[in-house]
């Protein structure tokens, strides 16, 4: 590695401190929790405050990002927010995001969607913009504020998080190269107007998840010429806390490398959030010299890959910022009566 290489040189992550528990979601619809932990390997899911979305989400994170990149906002020349839960339908998140930073107006700034892995897109888009020389600095977010129907399997995993990443020269992590795998499949979608999204509930595990996540993966160990056994840590999108297990076995991979990114089991899916809150939860871990393979899933359906190679700067970045499991274990429980409506959930 020199000083040249392009990579992550700043992250942070996010989580709001309110959980619900499965035993009080399945209460409400007179579900057996012991049968929804084994199906799902989700123990409670983080909530946002009635004041937070995937704006304040990002900012938070991002905050964080940039303290450990240790720069000026003001360097930063391309701020890319991916999400499904934007709050405005018209009115970019990134502007508002990009004001509360400090970074405006010098910036290209655009709002991703891509299901959960529009955040990958936004890594990809500022690794490109900085190897062109476009740019000094890109800062790529996933932030998610998810929705779940009342009484569906999704209200169980519909989480709350972000995760934050900037991305330039002399990084703490190489981003040793990336690949994408992507087809029309219609797992899971929601239309304009409607406040919750539609899945399709088996559909979206083989076809789906699997097929494009296991591809995404042995496409990019392809490309690079590298096998499982380069890789000391693996994360995958998380959509509950089975099918990273399910995956990384289908692709022969130790799953002890796995264990460190699954914060599903504890905040539920973050959706956007979800493979870079694992990655953020890695990088808190990981030593220098380590490798990581990072692969998220978008329904609809595509994955991103990425090689990252772990540098000398994690040392001391890493603690320049609250870690994860900061958040993971600031908590404090409420009911589902306090869930409906800190999610909006009652309709008048």
């Amino acid at each position: 590695m020199n000083n040249n290489s392009v990579g992550i040189v700043g992250y942070g992550a996010y989580i709001p401190r309110f959980r619900i528990t499965v035993e009080e979601i399945a209460k409400v619809w007179n579900q057996n929790p012991d049968v929804i932990r084994k199906s799902l390997a989700v123990h409670e899911k983080a909530v946002a405050d009635e004041d937070e979305d995937t704006i304040t989400i990002s900012v938070e994170a991002a905050k964080n990002a940039i303290a450990r990149a240790g720069i000026s906002a003001e360097k930063i020349g391309a701020v890319f927010i991916g999400s499904e839960s934007h709050p405005y339908a018209v009115k970019p998140s990134g502007t508002v995001v990009s004001e509360a930073l400090g970074i405006t107006p010098e910036v290209m700034v655009a709002d991703f969607e891509f299901a959960c892995k529009a955040g990958t897109a936004g890594v990809q888009c500022c690794s490109a913009l900085v190897r062109a020389g476009d740019i000094e600095y890109g800062l790529a977010i996933g932030a998610d504020t998810a929705q779940g129907r009342p009484g569906d399997a999704l209200e169980y995993t519909a989480a709350s998080g972000g995760a934050a990443f900037v991305v330039g020269r002399n990084p703490l992590a190489v981003i040793e190269g990336t690949f994408s795998y992507t087809t029309d499949t219609p797992d899971f979608w929601r239309r304009e107007g409607e406040d919750y999204p539609r899945h399709g509930a088996r559909f979206t595990g083989k076809p789906a998840y699997f097929h494009h996540t296991i591809s995404a993966a042995k496409g990019l160990l392809k490309k690079l010429n590298m096998t499982k056994d380069d890789f000391d840590y693996f994360v995958f999108h998380m959509p509950n806390g089975k099918f990273p297990k399910e995956a990384a076995k289908a692709l022969g991979f130790d799953q002890q490398k796995l264990l460190q990114s699954l914060v599903v089991e504890k905040i539920g899916n973050t959706y956007s959030g979800s493979s870079l809150l694992g990655l953020c939860a890695v990088l808190d871990a990981a030593q220098p010299g380590q490798r990581i393979l990072l692969t998220s899933f978008g329904s609809g359906a595509g994955s991103d890959a990425f090689s990252l190679l772990v540098t000398e700067r994690i040392l001391e970045a890493r603690e320049l910022a609250p870690k994860t499991d900061f958040y993971i274990n600031r908590k404090k429980y409420i009911d589902y009566g306090s869930y409906v409506k800190m999610r909006g959930k009652l309709k008048v």
